[in-house]
């Protein structure tokens, strides 16, 4: 076993081992972390609870609801007696959120992407995925067996050179994301839609950080864009804006179908507890129903960036209500991250492999749960603190 603390030594002196962090949550108080003198009282900039959704009394009451209908669990995988008809209105109406024919659920986000990817493509056929894709799609590509071309991110005229170079026999399959987690841009979708039609590659867009966000009734940055019938795959998440959990894919009814009977992380799996499909059909309605909940959103987004800005923060923020803060060295990030939650300010440094070598960062999330207020006396905290600690910050 001499392997493991020899990892786990080389994890610490190159500033990239982590611990757990426990913490308490209660509805309409900060999060408390776990310290040794007991508990301590923080803003929580991690979350991705974007639409405070966790917390909605209508999340609650469905959860509860179901809970006393169905019980605790499905039982068993949905092709064998699991398919409860409350998983068909949860698909149904993600479906209609997504303007797209049909929708499958997964347990997570990574076993949606797990799943999808190797039921689409396999040895003899090309991935084409951008560079700062999510883990969980790296994976899915590495299961497919299919040959991986990366193209630099966001780079519409690098990826046409890929595209060029590297089409042929079999198919392929170009993957981004809608809204990148670690770096809050947004993919260029009409030029890859445009890219997708010439060289007649299938699409999958992973909008985990866009549902229930982007979109006139929350139907990501895809639903924005208007490009519903050109995206082939579009998979999300009911864990972060929607608070609940959970992952979808949608498309048309074929391909859904299909993917019904090839997913393997589909159909091999128990199906979500019930209760839990509930709460995210509770969302789905909330976040089409109620727009000002976005427009308030990126309101609060807007205001922590300005703040952050005339505080002497570098470059120009990204467009969504992800904001990392650049450091680079992965033991300033970490010396960063302690100081601010010393002073109640709980935000993850981000490290490779989660990001590219010499790009360790602060990741701050904006949410409905932090007041004008909040964001302003924050982002102060954060300069304060970089000047202190002599570690520049930019966008």
């Amino acid at each position: 076993m001499d392997f493991l603390n020899r990892w786990l030594l080389n994890a610490e002196k190159e500033g990239l081992c982590r611990e757990l962090t426990p913490v308490s949550r209660e509805v309409g108080r900060p999060i408390s972390v776990a310290v040794r003198e007991g508990f301590q009282s923080l803003f929580d900039f991690s979350s991705n609870d974007y639409l405070a959704l966790s917390h909605h009394p209508a999340l609650s009451a469905a959860a509860l609801e179901a809970l006393n209908k169905y019980g605790t669990g499905a039982g068993s995988a949905r092709l064998m007696s699991g398919d409860l008809e409350i998983f068909h209105q949860l698909e149904n109406e993600t479906a209609l959120l997504k303007g797209n024919e049909a929708a499958l659920l997964f347990g997570s986000g990574y076993l949606a992407n797990v799943g999808v990817i190797p039921a689409l493509v396999g040895r003899g056929d090309t991935i084409f995925t951008d560079r700062l894709n999510h883990a969980s799609i790296y994976d899915g590509c590495r299961l497919s067996g299919a040959r991986l071309v990366r193209f630099r991110h966001n780079d519409i005229d690098h990826l046409e050179t890929m595209l060029r170079k590297n089409s042929g026999a079999g198919r392929s399959l170009l993957i981004v994301e809608s809204v990148y987690s670690m770096d809050g841009d947004i993919c260029p979708l009409a030029d890859l839609v445009a890219l997708k039609n010439r060289f007649s590659t299938l699409l999958m867009v992973d909008e985990a950080h866009a549902t229930g966000v982007f979109g006139s009734s929350g139907g990501g940055v895809i639903s924005r864009e208007g490009v519903e019938q050109d995206v082939d795959v579009a998979m999300g998440t009911y864990g972060k804006a929607l608070g609940s959990y959970g992952a979808y894919v949608s498309g048309t009814a074929l391909m859904i179908r299909f993917l019904l009977n090839r997913a393997r992380s589909f159909v091999f799996t128990t199906a979500l507890p019930p209760a839990v499909a509930a709460a995210s059909l509770a969302a789905v309605r909330l976040v089409r129903n109620e727009p000002s909940r976005r427009e308030k959103l990126f309101v609060k987004a807007t205001c922590f960036k300005e703040a952050l800005r005339n505080g002497g923060v570098s470059g120009i923020p990204g467009p969504s209500q992800i904001v990392p803060l650049m450091v680079g060295d992965n033991h300033q990030a970490v010396l960063l991250a302690d100081e601010c939650r010393r002073q109640g300010v709980f935000a993850t440094a981000v490290r490779p492999p989660t990001v590219p070598a010499g790009e360790a960062r602060l990741r701050f999330s904006v949410t409905l749960h932090h007041s004008h207020q909040d964001l302003i006396d924050t982002a102060g905290k954060i300069v304060s603190i970089s000047e202190k600690l002599s570690i520049p910050l930019s966008f």
